[in-house]
């Protein structure tokens, strides 16, 4: 018998090294034998002039945009020894996350393993600390207590659900004129008095604080490698927003057509988000009910649906005043505008209700699991959610509101119209009955 072939090589392992402001001479041992060992030599611009002339690596500088570009570069320097660079640590708002969801997509494709891409189980991290990290330290503030924010990529509006009185905030910044851009948006939210603190090239030798108040901040744009810390403080008598459901009205702009504070509240308990989860908001209306589901989680998300064209910009003027912009809005009428949405956790209908399939299209887009809640103060849209409570079972409320108004020189009550709301959970397929297995007296 001829002896079995060799197993093949197992495929370099793809290394990500973390590097700061102090460059070369802030890298411990293991980072620096990485860098010197390899072949390619993968960052940006910057990372890669602080390496030494002992690295004689291929410099790649990452391309624009980066995303769309790393399963390309993966595939390029297959069975190379390849370093990948990155700020501080890889895998905290960093290239290495980037690269394990990718190498993970490549692999459960096949792609990855087509290409002689390693598994994400072949990455390894060698991480620096944090700009984060070294800001902490700085400012003496626990690493655990403080609400961290990255602008990077991402709207500033999404600092203002961080936004508490006394909560202290660090915020990555996007670049130079960052920080001129959160005084902004703390002055426009009622924070003028929150203390702002520009920490720049955290941990190298030009290391440098910059302070001042959002109120009365003029500094000019300074390094734009740099973390914004905050004090946060509200000015008096800026209404404070709670970090549970059920802002105040006054939080929206609308045009009435607004799920009320208390119903909403409900409505929110109701669908219960959870960390991920994706929400279909039918009949947006204001958007209240997608931007509370938003402000539940960081990694919750939304997809709100509104007919009239200018409800629906009114959505997104509401989702960014109060810190929510990647609330995806979706203008067309349900249910012809849901093809193509990804598959929801969860669906509030709050308007439309009577709309030809709208209901049986919802139930049949839930997966097993899922949760659907309706409201409405129509008698014919009751009619309806109580045939499907009838079919689905669930539950079947009613929510009564009342407000205490003057009445001449005494006080009473004045009765909001009353909201019918049906919540279910769709459940999973019956289980198929056992095969009966024939007895020792009977024929198989």
């Amino acid at each position: 018998m001829s002896p079995a072939p060799p197993a093949p090589a197992a495929p370099e392992p793809l290394s990500v090294v973390g590097i700061g402001a102090d460059g070369w001479d802030g890298l411990p041992a293991a980072s620096r034998q990485a860098l010197c060992a390899a072949e390619v030599l993968i960052g940006g611009a910057r990372q890669l002039a602080l390496l030494p002339a002992e690295c004689t690596g291929e410099r790649v500088p990452w391309p624009s945009p980066l995303r769309p570009a790393v399963p390309g570069l993966l595939a390029a320097y297959a069975g190379r020894r390849v370093c990948v660079l990155a700020s501080g640590d890889p895998m905290f708002y960093g290239i290495g996350r980037t690269l394990s969801e990718v190498i993970e997509e490549q692999a459960a494709t096949g792609a990855g393993r087509a290409a002689g891409v390693p598994p994400a189980t072949a990455l390894r991290i060698l991480p620096h600390p944090s700009s984060v990290s070294h800001a902490c330290a700085r400012l003496g503030w626990p690493l655990e207590d403080t609400e961290v924010v990255t602008l990077v990529g991402r709207p500033t509006e999404n600092l203002v659900r961080a936004l508490y009185d006394g909560r202290r905030v660090l915020v990555l910044s996007a670049g130079a004129g960052t920080p001129a851009e959160v005084a902004d948006l703390l002055r426009a939210h009622g924070f003028g008095p929150t203390r702002m603190r520009v920490l720049e090239q955290l941990g190298g030798p030009r290391e440098r604080t910059a302070e001042g108040t959002a109120h009365d901040w003029d500094a000019p744009p300074g390094d734009p490698l740099n973390v914004l810390a905050l004090d946060c403080r509200r000015a008096p008598g800026t209404p404070a927003l709670a970090a549970v459901p059920g802002l105040p009205d006054a939080a929206y702009e609308h045009d009435g057509q607004l799920t009320k504070r208390h119903v909403r509240a409900a409505t929110l308990a109701a669908l219960a988000p959870a960390p991920g989860e994706l929400l279909w908001d039918i009949g947006g209306g204001s958007g209240s009910i997608a931007i509370e589901w938003l402000r539940a989680h960081r990694s919750c998300r939304a997809v709100s649906v509104e007919r009239d064209p200018v409800r629906a910009e009114r959505i997104g003027r509401n989702a960014r005043t109060l810190g929510v912009p990647g609330l995806r809005v979706v203008t067309g009428a349900a249910p012809a505008a849901l093809d193509g949405l990804p598959t929801p956790d969860a669906v509030f209908i709050g308007g439309g209700l009577t709309a030809p399939g709208l209901l049986a299209a919802c139930w049949a887009a839930l997966p097993a699991g899922g949760r659907i809640v309706a409201n409405t103060v129509t008698l014919e849209s009751e009619a309806l959610l109580a045939d499907w409570y009838r079919r689905h079972g669930g539950e079947l409320v009613r929510l009564a509101v009342a407000h205490a108004v003057p009445v001449g020189g005494f006080t009473g009550w004045r009765q909001a119209m009353p909201v019918t709301q049906w919540a279910a959970v769709k459940p999973l397929p019956a289980a198929p009955s056992p095969t009966a297995l024939p007895q020792e007296n009977e024929p198989s």
